[in-house]
C-alpha cells in the first residue's frame, strides 16, 4: 500500500500562511526530493490553483517570474512533472497533469493508496484535515520557521479528535527551520 505524505510549512506560532515564510534553498531543495519520491500529488482546490499559478509558467515557457531565484527551477520542474490528483466539486476540469478526484474522499484516497508505488504527497490546509479525520495520513511533516507571524490561518483548527504523533525523523535547515517527521501512533 503506498503511503500518504502531508508536508506543510509553519511559523513558530502555528501559521500556515506561505507568504509569511522564508523561502530558501535548501527548504526548496529538500520539498523538491520530497515531491519526487511520490508517485502522485493531492491537491485541494486552491493548493492545486497556488500551485500552478506559481510555479506552471516557468515551467512552460522558461520566463522566470521577477520573484524566482535560480534555485527555485529544480523545484518548478518537479511539481511540474509530477501526476495530480485534485479533489474539488468547483472545478468541472483541471489540466497540468492533473486529474479530479471525485465522490467520496476516504473511498478514492484509498483506492490511490492501493495502487501500487513508493506513496502519495499532499500538502495544503483544508484537504489534509479532512484527511486526518479519517486516519489515512501515514506520515505528518512540520517544516517549522523560525518566525512568529502574528496571523493565521492555522493547521487542523476544529479537528474532532486528538491524534498522537511519533517523531521518526528531524533535519535542522541553515536558517534555523526544522523538518520534523511524524507517524500516527495506532
Amino acid at each position: 500500500m503506498r503511503p500518504l505524505r502531508y508536508s506543510i510549512n509553519v511559523t513558530l506560532d502555528g501559521c500556515c500562511d506561505h507568504r509569511a515564510m522564508i523561502p530558501d534553498e535548501d527548504m526548496h531543495r529538500h520539498a523538491a526530493e520530497s515531491i519526487a519520491e511520490a508517485d502522485a500529488l493531492l491537491f485541494g482546490r486552491v493548493t492545486y490553483e497556488l500551485m500552478e499559478a506559481g510555479w506552471r509558467p516557468f515551467a512552460h515557457t522558461g520566463a522566470k517570474p521577477d520573484w524566482m531565484q535560480p534555485w527555485m527551477e529544480p523545484f518548478a520542474r518537479t511539481i511540474d512533472a509530477a501526476k495530480k490528483y485534485v479533489v474539488s466539486s468547483a472545478l468541472d476540469r483541471v489540466d497540468w497533469n492533473a486529474e479530479l478526484l471525485r465522490g467520496d474522499l476516504a473511498q478514492a484516497v484509498q483506492r490511490l493508496k492501493q495502487e501500487p508505488g513508493r506513496g502519495l504527497f499532499t500538502g495544503g490546509v483544508k484537504l489534509p484535515q479532512a484527511l486526518a479525520e479519517l486516519g489515512l495520513i501515514d506520515e505528518y511533516e512540520f517544516v517549522v520557521h523560525p518566525r512568529l507571524a502574528g496571523h493565521g490561518p492555522t493547521l487542523f483548527s476544529g479537528l474532532s479528535r486528538h491524534i498522537d504523533l511519533k517523531l521518526v525523523s528531524r533535519l535542522e535547515f541553515g536558517s534555523g527551520a526544522v523538518a520534523m517527521r511524524y507517524e500516527p501512533r495506532r
